[in-house]
């Protein structure tokens, strides 16, 4: 185990990205443990770990919120958005958090939502008298609920991975992202009131009305997944698919999205699902070498070895998981990490619904975590500032979201209690 993490390490200290990292770490191994011949199967295994139905879940919810944000449609979640706070002292910050949970449950993924709120909401932002680098910190850590809410790309991972019920997960989902939401907009009407920030011109009743009507089309599309799912008329991967007519519906019914922007859209999600099946498929190498060697079951040995008290274990696992968080994106840290996190949480007797939940949010905190967060850097980016600008107004932030991760992790019907009632096992 040593070996490989530290090989792992060194070839990401160099440079290389983390799915050649995984490879070149696992060949690494084998080669000077001289078991260079077991590397016949590896093309097998890595073509079995993508070939599962349940993954089409992956590109088909990214094209969905592409559609959405290459046709427009972004634009009208953050009209409503604004005209729900954007009255408010330092409404264009309240607007950024708010947008992020509306968008949140339209792409899935909180890369995505940093990209397509950010071009708009940092320059407006800057434009109307907030620090640049709070706009971009704001945006950054606020689009962590993109992962949360449901639909989410890590849940869906998560659920492959483990073999948790990803319907079941989707609802987990549902009270931890809102109250992440909630608390940060808690966060920025504080700095708002302390700092001075400018209140934006109310709108008007009608005008009000006009942008409910225009965005409530695309708010419907988290409900009608859920829904769909409940009333059991589809699956959660016929549900993606759902995403994407809804999508096309929509941009069509509104007429902005051109035969470019659709080749954009469908380009875009062909990069990043190659990206997220290219790591999966190199982590199937590294799950295979941990099961041949045994690791899983010595590692969780090792821990249960430290302490017999389940406060202390669930505690060790969120350290660990927010330490690897800060430092890889959360499919590879969630390949590395469940064969080994999920025995022991099962040693333990915790619900495979709520340590979905907290490894779900634990690493979505990592997104948005110095030194390599990813919506960090596409946030910087964005507003052309260094990481160490955007980091320093970023981590009171994360130090809020923190605290919503410790309410998750020890009160698990936050987590349980709507599954249970939705859907009971």
């Amino acid at each position: 185990m040593g070996l490989f993490l530290g090989g792992l390490a060194g070839y990401l200290l160099i440079g290389v990205p983390i799915a050649m990292a995984l490879g070149m770490a696992a060949f690494t191994y084998l080669l000077v443990t001289g078991s260079v011949s077991m590397m016949m199967i590896f093309p097998q295994r890595m073509l079995g770990s993508v070939n599962q139905f349940v993954l089409l879940t992956i590109p088909l919810f990214l094209l969905a919120g592409n559609l959405m944000n290459h046709g427009g449609i972004t634009q009208r979640i953050l009209t409503f958005a604004n005209a729900c706070v954007g009255h408010r002292k330092g409404g264009l910050s309240l607007v950024n958090v708010v947008s992020s949970m509306f968008f949140g449950g339209v792409s899935g993924a909180a890369a995505a939502d940093t990209s397509a709120l950010g071009t708009i909401l940092i320059p407006g932002m800057t434009r109307s008298g907030y620090p640049v680098d709070y706009a971009a910190g704001l945006t950054a850590v606020s689009s962590v609920v993109g992962s949360i809410i449901p639909p989410s790309i890590i849940m869906v991972l998560y659920g492959v991975l483990t073999g948790t019920s990803i319907a079941q997960l989707f609802l987990a989902g549902v009270v931890p992202g809102i109250m992440v939401g909630l608390s940060l907009l808690v966060y920025a009407a504080w700095v708002a009131d302390r700092r001075g920030y400018p209140v934006a011109e109310r709108m008007s009743m009608p005008e009000r009305f006009a942008s409910f009507v225009q965005a409530f089309p695309v708010l419907l599309l988290p409900f009608i997944i859920l829904g769909g799912i409940l009333l059991g008329v589809f699956t959660p991967t016929e549900s993606a698919a759902v995403a994407v007519i809804y999508a096309l519906i929509l941009s069509a019914a509104y007429r902005s999205l051109s035969l470019r922007n659709l080749i954009d859209a469908l380009s875009t999600t062909a990069i990043m699902t190659a990206g997220i099946m290219f790591i999966v498929s190199m982590a199937s190498i590294v799950q295979f070498i941990l099961s041949f060697e045994r690791i899983p079951a010595e590692v969780t040995q090792v821990i249960l070895g430290l302490t017999d008290n389940p406060t202390l274990l669930v505690l060790l696992i969120v350290g660990f998981l927010l330490l690897l968080g800060m430092f890889l994106e959360p499919i590879a840290a969630m390949i590395i990490s469940l064969p080994v996190l999920f025995e022991v949480a099962q040693v333990i007797n915790l619900d495979p619904i709520h340590f979905g939940m907290i490894v779900v949010l634990t690493l979505a905190i990592g997104l948005a975590t110095p030194p390599v967060g990813i919506c960090l850097f596409i946030a910087c980016a964005i507003a052309n500032i260094s990481l160490e600008q955007i980091s320093r107004v970023a981590l009171p932030m994360i130090g809020v979201v923190l605290i919503v991760l410790l309410l998750v992790t020890f009160v698990p019907a936050l987590s349980t209690a709507l599954p249970s009632i939705m859907l009971p096992r």
